[in-house]
């Protein structure tokens, strides 16, 4: 099942989002579950957000997968929510 998580990240946040990066990368190519994932850019070019496609089993798999992701752990977001999606065009 194909889930897109949409994050919002909180007002100032973006050093929280730089620092961790990395770790927030690294998750998302060990996990295996990422089909397409990108930074929600502002009207200046900076990182204020993520989408995030994932392929899991279930909602419930997808909710762990959000839970455990660097970047939720640090408390970087103000909104996330995950939508069940159905692609129709693409890989």
């Amino acid at each position: 099942m194909l889930v897109t998580l949409i994050a919002k990240d909180k007002p100032g946040a973006l050093a929280t989002r730089k620092e961790n990066r990395e770790a927030h990368l690294a998750y998302l190519k060990a996990t295996g579950v990422v089909e397409q994932a990108g930074p929600i850019l502002d009207a200046e070019e900076q990182m204020v957000g993520s989408v995030i496609v994932l392929d899991v089993a279930d909602m419930a798999a997808a909710q762990d997968w959000a839970d455990n992701d660097p970047y939720a752990k640090a408390g970087l977001f103000d909104s996330a929510e995950l939508l069940h999606w159905n692609r129709v065009i693409g890989k």
